[in-house]
């Protein structure tokens, strides 16, 4: 999840989510099959080196996405909770599947990359992810241990020492063809203080978890594939379809 303000305010469950948040996580966090770490490493997932060894064909359908970049939306347009947290549209997302709702329009776009993260267990969301040049996500967290997040490097500035990510106070970089995992739930911050952007294909991934905290999970995932959140999310996506209809049909 992006910060802590991600679900709208309403609601009965929203309430609740929000008021015991930290208790939740806890439990999620004794009924963990995984280590609790801020960083995971990558080799623990069986699915991430058959992907990985494919970075390159999905670099290559994120690159030619990214070449109508102005018709990518900003993450902050079609989901307005991240606005505190991007204050500008450095930070595009072109999402393949967003909540466990599939993009058509999109996966047409990279065929490959969708037939890839559908091999992903427990696959909540994918997109590409792009930070532009000088770029900044202020320090946040995520509202649900129910999720870890992978970044598989694409394309990556030269200079990854001034593109960076930090989580919990480790400092992290980006690698072509390496995946980055990480809990999100912890304070992290990210910057692009290079010329380059930094496109990585970004995926969020349903924590493997042992009953109760598997059943407070899947309530969870219930309530937010069904909110207004994800609604008003999916009918802004539609609108920038149209754009990148308009942006292809004039090359």
């Amino acid at each position: 999840m992006a910060h802590d303000q991600v679900l709208p305010k309403r609601g009965l469950f929203y309430r609740a989510l929000k008021k015991y948040r930290f208790k939740l996580n806890d439990l999620a966090a004794r009924c963990s099959k995984i280590p609790n770490d801020p960083v995971l490493d990558a080799n623990q997932f069986i699915w991430t080196s058959s992907i990985a060894e494919n970075w390159r064909l999905i670099r290559d359908e994120a690159m030619a996405i990214y070449q109508h970049v102005d018709a990518i939306p900003p993450l902050r347009r079609i989901s307005p909770d991240h606005r505190r947290i991007a204050s500008d549209d450095r930070w595009r997302s072109f999402f393949l599947v967003g909540y466990g709702n599939e993009i058509p329009q999109n996966q047409a776009r990279a065929p490959r990359t969708t037939q890839l993260v559908r091999t992903i267990p427990g696959l909540n969301s994918a997109f590409f992810s792009i930070l532009a040049p000088g770029a900044h996500i202020v320090r946040h967290r995520g509202v649900s241990k129910s999720f870890f997040t992978a970044h598989l490097g694409l394309s990556i500035p030269a200079n990854r020492r001034d593109c960076r990510m930090e989580v919990a106070r480790q400092t992290v970089s980006w690698a072509k063809g390496e995946w980055t995992i990480f809990d999100d739930t912890y304070e992290h911050e990210v910057w692009n203080d290079t010329d380059e952007p930094r496109i990585i294909l970004l995926c969020q991934v349903e924590r493997p978890l042992r009953a109760p905290g598997s059943w407070m999970a899947r309530a969870f995932d219930f309530y937010i594939r069904r909110s207004p959140f994800v609604a008003e999310a999916r009918r802004e996506l539609g609108h920038w379809e149209t754009a990148m209809r308009e942006a292809e049909g004039k090359r």
